[in-house]
């Protein structure tokens, strides 16, 4: 292995550079960020100086413009809805005098943080691409950690517009999401239930065994 002085690992840079790993190991594929050494295990390992000179670059070359209006509705059905939003959103900005706003619709569960157009607006948020996201009411994004999200759009250079519009929150999805909760819950504990059954049964035959195997006296 080759000594670097002053180097950090892929996670640390990931971190400073405000991206995930999976994007460091593609610009490493694309030749943009390649790692000077590795350690004996074959983890990459950076240079500091290396990182804050790509970082230096990035503010150089990058001038963020894009603002996004994000809507969102749990189900197909609920396409009037998801209309209502956006025709709400586009209202603001145009009374805002808001321009380049980039619309985007998504139908998908607010307990589901997997979702691929979220995952995708986060890691733009992330990359600071986006300097403004405008949203009909905050459990549009998601419905719980709202907070979190919002403070990671922040810290990345994000600013985070809620309408705080209560009539583009669809009560049935309120009552859908504490169901699946229960749901959840409820299958957890007759899991959990079931084991003990389980548990108990296997410890009554193992005591069982232990009392016959005990020698005569």
């Amino acid at each position: 292995m080759v000594l670097v002085e002053n180097t950090m690992s892929t996670g640390k840079a990931a971190t400073l550079l405000g991206v995930s790993v999976k994007t460091l190991q593609r610009w490493e594929r694309e030749g943009r960020l390649i790692p000077v050494a590795r350690t004996d295990s074959n983890r990459r390992l950076s240079p500091e100086t290396q990182i804050r000179e790509f970082i230096g670059l990035r503010q150089a070359n990058h001038a963020p413009t894009k603002l996004v209006a994000s809507c969102r509705v749990s189900r197909a059905a609920q396409q009037p809805d998801l209309a209502n939003q956006r025709n709400v959103l586009e209202e603001v900005v145009v009374a805002t005098g808001l321009a380049g706003v980039e619309c985007i619709e998504e139908v998908g569960g607010g307990l589901n943080v997997t979702r691929k157009r979220f995952l995708a607006r986060m890691d733009e948020i992330g990359r600071r691409d986006v300097t403004m996201l405008i949203l009909a009411h905050r459990d549009r994004l998601t419905r719980f950690g709202v907070e979190w999200f919002e403070h990671d759009a922040k810290t990345h250079g994000c600013a985070v517009l809620v309408l705080t519009q209560e009539r583009l929150s669809p009560e049935p999805e309120m009552g859908q999401d504490v169901m699946t909760i229960v749901h959840g819950c409820s299958s957890r504990r007759y899991g959990l239930r079931n084991y003990r059954k389980k548990l108990d049964a296997a410890l009554k035959q193992d005591a069982h065994g232990v009392k016959q195997a005990q020698p005569c006296n």
